[in-house]
């Protein structure tokens, strides 16, 4: 509601206003009016009882104009409705179909989307018929090859995605995928152009009207009005006016509603995306985290999760891959996107998301300096001018030589460490509580590793802010943090400090992952240290610990109930000795 308050918010409202009065109140109020005929009123021009005149039988026009509301909106709205269904039926098929059939169905899209939709719905609409419904059938049926390929360029930019892939991998059907994470994921794009579109649609339904192929007599919509007024236009030009302002209004306000549509889906904050929890600042701690779960259908990658990180506090999220701590962090964060739903509570102050691979984080076609101003102009509504200023500063803050000419550059002529630099910088724009770094280092060689640790840490002392690092390595670990959350199959394990990790963890798990790194002291001559077996599917349900299957000490009730977690440790046999 929030977002009412704005222009284009209020002009969105007022729109949607007139459509419904005039498409539900219409017929009810002027109703009568529209179809009395006045034999001494004939095709008079506008006066004081009827303000737009009369037509040829005497009947007024300004009713007329408002009774016909309902069949124009209605049938441009259905004229929309078969256009998304059938675009999303021929966008989505390619992905259903086999390889050799999606090729075959693109290229008839794409060459039916070389021609005019206009062209194709005057040739429907004389191949259906005249009328209301083979009108709207003939534009509906011309939309659909541009709907059909908007969805097929959407439908290809998700499929690259992780949660995809990971799909596929738990063996989900073709046409489950397109349904259950394709689709919605390029819902919003769709529903913008679907409203845009019935702007369209009905100017071209009232185009069809006119032209004597849309409605027909004794019906009558805006476009047949509109016939009916230019034949007496030099006579009463009120008459062709009423319904020509009605054409123009509606397309109007199907477009503000669009633009609104597009406002609202595409500005959305992260935090909003992740339904089911909440960010809001706190006072005390950097990072509050309750009972987080976050579940993509049957499969729940993290669950239960809960955790704290204090104001200025450097603590490490560690696990092997897929153990959820990324998708932990993304959640913290509110980045995780549909399908994958949120549930449990998340309070956090002013948060900064330093990613894995900046090349990839980063606009290709945008200026470094402009990617860092955008930030500041975008969040604390800074002039653009003062936006630049501030990322060159803030570049200089994370020590880049030539600030000002780096700012200059496109991140393909920055070095993998610069990148970084730059994304920690990006960061710094606002003033955050806590930085997320999840694998700041793991695409640098060691040297540059070490700058980038030295820099989080300078940053986190200057600034305060707490730092929730992400990482598999755990001497990156030792040297910037100061506490440890171990991570296993979407839970968390063991809480410990760097000097307890160091000393010899209790959590079986820990130490098997310490035990895993090679070091210089190891026998060259004995294979490295593994972990046996593999990691249970997050889609598999787990009755007892999910590391009882690998673990050493793991006994019969290790398979039947999940350990609390006490003592910094989730387990029923933790090792209490020093190592």
């Amino acid at each position: 509601m929030r977002g009412l308050k704005t222009p284009l918010g209020a002009a969105a409202a007022l729109s949607m206003a007139f459509l419904l009065f005039a498409v539900v109140l219409g017929p009810i109020l002027w109703g009568d009016d529209a179809i009395e005929v006045d034999t001494m009123a004939l095709a008079q021009g506008a006066s004081a009882a009827h303000p737009m005149g009369t037509d040829g039988l005497g009947r007024d026009v300004l009713a007329r104009t408002m009774v016909a509301a309902r069949p124009s909106v209605g049938l441009a709205l259905l004229a929309t409705l078969i256009t998304v269904a059938g675009g999303l039926l021929l966008g989505g098929l390619p992905a259903v179909l086999g390889r050799r059939a999606g090729r075959l169905l693109n290229g008839f899209i794409g060459l039916v989307v070389a021609f005019p939709g206009l062209l194709i719905a005057l040739v429907l609409a004389v191949v259906l018929g005249s009328g209301g419904r083979p009108a709207a059938f003939a534009i509906g049926l011309a939309g659909v090859p541009a709907f059909a390929r908007l969805t097929q360029t959407l439908a290809a930019s998700v499929a690259g995605r992780d949660f995809v892939a990971a799909a596929r991998v738990l063996g989900v059907g073709r046409t489950r995928m397109l349904v259950r994470h394709i689709l919605p994921n390029i819902g919003e794009p769709l529903i913008v152009q679907a409203t845009l579109g019935a702007g369209g649609a009905l100017l071209a339904f009232a185009a069809l009207s006119f032209l004597g192929l849309g409605v027909q007599a004794p019906d009558y919509d805006w476009g047949l009005l509109l016939n009916e007024g230019l034949n007496r236009v030099y006579v009463n030009p009120a008459a062709a006016l009423a319904p020509g302002i009605a054409v123009v209004l509606a397309g109007l306000a199907f477009n503000v509603l669009g633009e609104y549509a597009a406002q609202v889906f595409g500005g959305r904050s992260p935090a909003a995306r992740g339904a089911g929890g909440s960010a809001r600042p706190v006072p005390g701690d950097a990072l509050t985290v309750k009972d987080l779960r976050v579940s993509y259908g049957p499969a729940v990658p993290v669950k239960g999760v809960s955790f704290t990180v204090g104001a200025g506090e450097r603590v490490s999220l560690v696990g092997e891959s897929g153990s959820g701590k990324s998708l932990t962090a993304l959640a913290a964060s509110g980045l995780v996107e549909p399908p994958g739903v949120v549930a449990g509570s998340i309070e956090a102050g002013e948060t900064a998301m330093v990613f894995q691979d900046p090349m990839t984080s980063l606009n290709p076609a945008l200026r470094v300096g402009t990617q860092l101003a955008e930030v500041a102009t975008a969040h604390e509504r800074l002039a653009r001018r003062a936006a630049g200023r501030r990322a060159v500063a803030r570049l200089t803050d994370v020590h880049i030589a030539a600030a000002a000419k780096v700012a200059r550059q496109y991140p393909h002529e920055l070095s993998g460490g610069m990148r970084q630099r730059a994304m920690i910088a990006m960061g710094l724009m606002g003033t955050p509580r806590l930085i997320i770094a999840d694998e700041p280092t793991t695409a640098l060689d060691v040297t540059v590793q070490k700058q980038i640790l030295d820099l989080l840490r300078e940053v986190s002392d200057s600034t305060g802010a707490a730092i929730l690092l992400i990482s598999h390595d755990l001497a990156v670990v030792a040297q910037l943090c100061s506490r440890v959350l171990v991570m296993y199959a979407g839970v968390i394990v063991e809480d410990l400090t760097v000097e307890r990790l160091v000393a010899g963890p209790a959590h079986p798990y820990t130490r098997a992952l310490l035990a895993s790194v090679p070091d210089m002291s190891a026998d060259r001559s004995q294979p490295l240290a593994t972990i046996p077996g593999r990691m249970p599917s997050p889609a598999d349900p787990v009755a007892g610990c999910p590391f009882a299957p690998r673990c050493p000490r793991a006994g019969d009730r290790c398979l039947t109930a999940m350990p609390p977690f006490e003592d910094g440790v989730a387990c029923w046999h933790p090792i209490k000795e020093v190592s």
